[in-house]
């Protein structure tokens, strides 16, 4: 009996991991599934290809360039060990290049491509293992490898659009940050003496200010423990049920930011049903790849639902339309996808039409953060000024009473 390694999504969308023993890959795929577990990854425990010391997810965008390139060989007519030998000599990225080099290994040993992406599934999604297991059994490799290329080189594209109109703000509230720690340290300490020197009561604002400067020149490493004890607090918090549901709930309905983020998943999974079914695979996987996809667990605990509901012969458009978060063209466009027998055509243009209006909602979203960031600065820079000025102007209205 070998043991395996799973992480697996179950029922009630909760991520598992564990161990568990079977004869063979397939037996302990069985069982994992008769329990109504989503398998997110399964590997052989001393296995030279487990993948034990690959962690480090790769981007969208290597895993772009690694099908274009590696279509663009298989055509020239390179057999697939030299293929795989070829593009590890060249990847840059080298958890990207270890896997390929594995996988190689594997596919000598008399293994299959998907086999062997598969037991490094920590650096090979679902999607790419699942769409080279239907190249390989339809002969048609280097169309999948083509349609992962354009899959991925737009998930790339869909997450730069998102990390650029976060970008702006993340850089704006750590300069300010900066800002107000040089102020505390190197310029409220200068007036401070001169605040003594003045014998009289200080306002209110610069008192606060003066004992804010204090705790972070004497302080500061309390000040260190603090915030990292919060953010692992919350890091933590964030991954138990109701962590993770109370923030699932928080990036949908926020606002600007909830529109975003339902957009783009409404992208990503059009985008992937389309992809998968394109290539063969059946309705009910793709759901079910397409939701272990899903970062925010409403979303995918919908999609999970909707993967049952499916299985009963009910049609994708009805649990669609009955996620109330997304918005109902979704599952209006799938539903004349259905009646229409063109299910894959239409959710990719659903998935181009959704990857504009992400565009849209992230230009929007930095055009409502400029005007907020700079009250939220005019605001730190009135209390920093009235602060330290405040005395010093009480000082020159007392000198002209006399």
């Amino acid at each position: 009996m070998a043991v395996f390694n799973y992480k697996v999504v179950d029922k009630n969308g909760k991520n598992k991991k564990g161990t568990i023993e079977a004869p063979n890959r397939d037996g302990a795929e069985k069982k994992l599934k008769a329990d109504g577990y989503a398998i997110m990854s399964l590997t052989e425990q001393n296995s030279p290809f487990s993948g034990g010391l690959i962690k480090k997810k790769v981007k969208s965008k290597d895993l772009a360039v690694f099908c274009k390139q590696f279509s663009a060989v298989i055509r020239a007519g390179v057999t697939i060990i030299s293929a795989l030998e070829l593009m590890g000599d060249q990847i840059e990225n080298k958890t990207l290049q270890r896997a390929v080099m594995d996988a190689k290994t594997y596919v000598e040993k008399g293994g299959t491509l998907a086999d062997a992406l598969r037991v490094n599934s920590e650096v090979f999604p679902p999607i790419m293992i699942n769409m080279v297991a239907a190249g390989e059994l339809s002969g048609n490799l280097e169309v999948c490898l083509d349609r992962l290329t354009e899959h991925f080189e737009k998930d790339n594209a869909l997450s730069a659009k998102i990390k650029g109109a976060m970008t702006y703000p993340i850089v704006v509230f750590i300069v300010m940050i900066i800002v107000v720690i040089v102020v505390m340290v190197m310029v409220i300490p200068n007036f401070s003496s001169m605040f003594e020197e003045m014998g009289t009561q200080l306002p209110l604002a610069t008192r606060i200010m003066v004992a804010a400067s204090n705790f972070i020149i004497h302080k500061w490493w309390l000040l260190i423990i603090i915030v990292a004890a919060i953010v692992v607090g919350i890091k933590a918090f964030k991954k138990s049920s109701v962590g993770e549901q109370l923030f699932a709930n928080m990036a949908i309905k926020m606002p600007i930011f909830g529109n975003m983020t339902i957009k783009s998943a409404c992208s990503r999974f059009a985008r992937t049903m389309s992809t998968l079914m394109a290539s063969g695979i059946s309705m009910i996987d793709a759901v079910e790849q397409v939701a272990k996809m899903m970062d925010n667990k409403i979303i995918r605990d919908g999609l999970l639902d909707a993967k049952t509901q499916v299985a009963k012969g009910i049609p994708l458009s009805k649990p669609l339309k009955d996620m109330e978060m997304l918005p109902p063209m979704l599952s209006a466009m799938t539903k004349i996808g259905e009646e229409t027998g063109d299910i894959e055509e239409m959710l990719s243009k659903v998935a181009d039409y959704y990857d504009e209006e992400v565009e849209e909602a992230t230009n929007k979203l930095t055009a409502a953060m400029e005007p907020l960031i700079m009250v939220v600065l005019a605001c730190i820079v009135g209390m920093i000024v009235a602060a330290v000025y405040g005395p010093i102007m009480s000082m020159y209205s007392a000198l002209d009473q006399y």
